[in-house]
């Protein structure tokens, strides 16, 4: 999945697969998480925040499904 860099001081990079609705997150850190069953009007305020880290932590974090991601498997 592609990613969209965004300013963020905790998250470096975001991408939404519409067809699977999964949000990927990478954090500066290098981890990265997928987000399941994520509604895309989530993805696409989320990129339309004026903090995507504040929204994300409101909205996303600890409300879906989740699995970390192995950075060679998203490469």
């Amino acid at each position: 999945m592609e990613r969209q860099p965004v300013k963020s001081c905790n998250l470096k990079s975001v991408g939404y697969d519409d067809n699977f609705k999964n949000l990927e997150i990478e954090f500066h850190s290098g981890i990265i998480y997928q987000y399941q069953c994520v509604p895309s009007k989530i993805f696409t305020d989320l990129m339309a925040s004026q903090s995507v880290g504040s929204f994300f932590t409101s909205k996303i974090q600890n409300r879906y499904r989740s699995k970390r991601l192995d950075k060679a498997s998203v490469s």
